[in-house]
């Protein structure tokens, strides 16, 4: 699909927890599920089949992660098994989200994407392969290059997050803080 919302990836009833485990059970709640409840599953939603129930790599079509900017909607995609989505292009905040919590989205032209879904549907549950250090997605011995932002992929390789890559320059930051002169130190009393 086009133009995913976040919404739909997680919808906004579910955003009443702040830790990141237990959204994958809602994801895509409205349309994994018939008459809003969760043991009447949708049949026809892909995900619920089972060739693509136990999928760790999501392919879509132009503007995923679209709306609103919850974070949520990338920690549920996490939680339930996703680690990489595949798509022609993301809206940039769920872009930021995803990199901020080690989500892999690779950009593919839509012609590339096409392709995918016809291999995908001529041989479901087939296996594919993503090399980050190639920057290589290989399906049905079909290869498709992608481009990645360098420190995007170094965090991804490193299992860094913002606070691991601001750590590996503590002593650097340590020597920039020893050099700020006193006068910028100073304690007021008021």
């Amino acid at each position: 699909m086009s133009n995913v919302d976040t919404d739909a990836i997680i919808p906004k009833q579910f955003l009443q927890k702040i830790d990141k485990k237990g959204f994958g059970d809602s994801l895509f709640y409205n349309w994994r599920f018939l008459n809003n409840n969760p043991s009447i599953p949708d049949m026809q939603f892909v995900l619920n089949q089972p060739d693509y129930k136990k999928s760790s790599i999501l392919i879509t079509r132009n503007n995923f992660g679209c709306g609103s900017s919850r974070e949520h909607a990338v920690w549920a995609l996490l939680d339930y098994g996703f680690r990489v989505i595949i798509a022609s292009d993301f809206a940039d905040i769920f872009y930021s989200n995803s990199f901020n919590n080690n989500l892999l989205l690779i950009t593919l032209p839509k012609n590339d994407i096409n392709d995918i879904f016809n291999i995908i549907y001529n041989t479901p549950g087939i296996q594919s392969t993503i090399n980050l250090q190639d920057n290589v997605f290989i399906i049905d011995n079909n290869k498709y290059n992608f481009k990645i932002d360098t420190l995007y992929r170094l965090c991804l390789l490193e299992g860094l997050d913002n606070i691991d890559l601001t750590l590996k320059n503590e002593k650097k930051i340590s020597t920039y803080e020893r050099l700020i002169p006193e006068f910028y130190n100073m304690k007021l009393t008021v």
